[in-house]
């Protein structure tokens, strides 16, 4: 075999999202890309904020010596400065720089981390339904994912179902919230329970178990809510993130990593998160992104355009006799499977040329996912294809 076998595997159990982002490829080049309404891919269709745009062109015409040559692994210190004031004022907690990794996207920062606290055969909990890359990247660290559900009704943590995953191999638990792909968030009350039972954890198995927040959507929040920062509220907590989401730069791989200072390992963790950033063949983050964000860090798309795509989607799917969870944030819909088999409905809703991605992607079969960072416009044009997928699923609104 030309490739490793475990790739070949990973391969054929790759992301469902990706599998059918590339099925609207082929369905655009026969049908036309007006009648097809693809709603796969996480990929915003806003532009950046207006402040990213003024900063590119002012370092564009006046470039500062030597901008792009390589930094410290763990990246620039203003940068890293200006990450720090920003979660020190989210928290009330003083985050130091020194704290802080600018990595490539918020899936560099998760390898990074992953590969800093794991050792062969550990385990990382992550919460169905779930980004079905996680597996993937505990495994390329040698370590096994374990699936725990969230509440079934409502998605929210269910602490009682962690607490009984919990083994003596428990080493990291991935939390995401606004979530990818319910878009609920999880409220200060629910983390700071989680944070209590892991500082029960850690005196019982005598080992710390870390709580990888993953934020790329924690600045989309909709109805005036806000997403706690982490920090307060689990001592144990690494935040990894990305600019991806909240100022519309996902091809720009610009994230960061941010350790709670209340840590105990906390300097620990930091000296090898520096060395995995480097060996990992990241290096550092991109030099010119790094300096662009350091001046947007109180930056951010329109989210009132998400919540009115959100708004329209849920009123109408609803009156079709969809079933959902309301959206805290992000900009994901997780509706029920009007079929038993989820994967079966996705190829019915291809008929209709829509396209969506099986709840079983994302370790939730019975659920399928829609992703509403589409024009507006192609949101009201698909309409009418829904209601004639709702009729033959056998719903009635």
């Amino acid at each position: 075999m030309a490739i490793a076998m475990k790739i070949a595997s990973h391969i054929s159990k790759s992301s469902w999202i990706r599998r059918m982002f590339e099925e609207g490829e082929r369905l655009r080049q026969e049908f036309g890309a007006g009648s097809i309404y693809d709603f796969t891919l996480g990929n915003p269709d806003v532009e950046p904020p207006e402040a990213f745009n003024r900063e590119l062109v002012s370092l564009a015409m006046a470039p500062l010596p030597g901008m792009h040559r390589y930094m410290n692994n763990a990246g620039y210190p203003e940068t890293r400065a200006a990450v720090a004031d920003k979660i020190s004022g989210d928290s009330g907690i003083t985050v130091p720089a020194d704290n802080i990794i600018m990595t490539c996207g918020a899936g560099g920062a998760l390898n990074v981390v992953l590969k800093t606290i794991l050792n062969p055969g550990e385990e990382v909990i992550i919460l169905a339904p779930f980004f079905v890359e996680y597996k993937f990247y505990i495994d390329n660290h040698g370590g096994a994912p374990v699936e725990v559900w969230t509440n079934r009704d409502t998605f929210q943590l269910d602490i009682d179902a962690i607490e009984k995953a919990i083994t003596i191999k428990t080493r990291a638990i991935i939390v995401c919230s606004p979530n990818n792909p319910t878009g609920v968030i999880y409220p200060a009350d629910s983390l700071k329970r989680l944070g209590d039972l892991l500082k029960k954890m850690h005196k019982r198995a005598g080992h710390l178990i870390y709580v990888i927040s993953d934020e790329p959507y924690a600045r989309i929040a909709f109805d005036g809510l806000h997403v706690p920062n982490i920090f307060p509220l689990v001592e144990s907590s690494v935040i990894v993130t990305s600019h991806s989401k909240d100022l519309a730069l996902p091809g720009e791989r610009i994230g960061y990593l941010a350790a709670n200072p209340r840590m105990a390992t906390a300097s620990q963790f930091m000296e090898g998160a520096v060395f995995s950033n480097r060996v990992l063949g990241f290096v550092n983050a991109p030099a010119l992104m790094q300096r662009l964000v350091a001046k947007l860090q109180n930056e951010s798309v329109d989210i009132a355009e998400y919540q009115a795509k959100r708004d329209l989607l849920v009123s109408e799917l609803t009156k079709m006799g969809f079933s959902m969870v309301n959206p805290d944030g992000a900009f994901y819909l997780f509706p029920k499977s009007p079929l038993a088999d989820d994967v079966e409905f996705v190829k019915l809703a291809q008929k209709h040329h829509i396209l969506l991605v099986p709840g079983a992607g994302f370790g939730a079969p019975g659920f399928f996912r829609i992703a509403y960072c589409v024009d507006k416009g192609m949101i009201e044009r698909s309409l009418p294809a829904w209601r004639s997928l709702a009729r033959e699923a056998g719903l009635k609104g």
